[in-house]
């Protein structure tokens, strides 16, 4: 077997809450008073998510390929950041073999969604919900995250070559 067969790759991505903007995690808008604030849609779990792809495979992160100096990607939606990576992954011969994901936020309460989180991911990259494991937790009330100024995700990656 190839020794670089299988690798492995870690995102992170944090965004702060703030009014006027559409929370959105995973694909999926959640309701809630504050949004993440951000040049895309803030999507800070797909951000996270797109990053360990790209990182599993050597390759730039989503900073270099969707930079927040582009006027012309203001907005965007973040599955297409994501889909986007998985193509760039894809080109230097490698797929998605599972991710794992843990979502920091004090509020709202996001265990509700994760299911449908699971859904909209798995559809953008191809793969199957059971590829894909979501989690949430708070930060206990202890600095900024708990303070809920904001929400963070981190997230792991498997890449194989065909």
């Amino acid at each position: 077997m190839n020794a670089h067969a299988y690798r492995i790759g870690i995102g992170y991505d944090i965004h702060r809450l703030v009014p006027n903007r559409k929370l959105v995690l995973g694909g999926v808008e959640i309701p809630s008073e504050l949004g993440l604030d951000g040049h895309s849609d803030a999507d800070c779990l797909t951000h996270a998510i797109a990053d360990a792809i790209l990182g599993a495979c050597a390759l730039p992160d989503i900073g270099h390929q969707f930079p927040n100096t582009d006027p012309d990607i203001t907005g965007i939606n973040s599955q297409i950041i994501l889909k986007k990576a998985q193509e760039i992954a894809s080109k230097s011969g490698f797929q998605v073999g599972n991710l794992d994901a843990s979502i920091i936020a004090e509020k709202p309460k996001i265990s509700p969604y994760i299911n449908e989180m699971k859904s909209v991911l798995a559809d953008t990259l191809r793969i199957s919900t059971d590829q894909i494991g979501i989690k949430a937790t708070t930060q206990e009330k202890i600095g900024a995250l708990g303070a809920a100024e904001g929400i963070a995700a981190h997230a792991v990656c498997t890449v194989y070559r065909e």
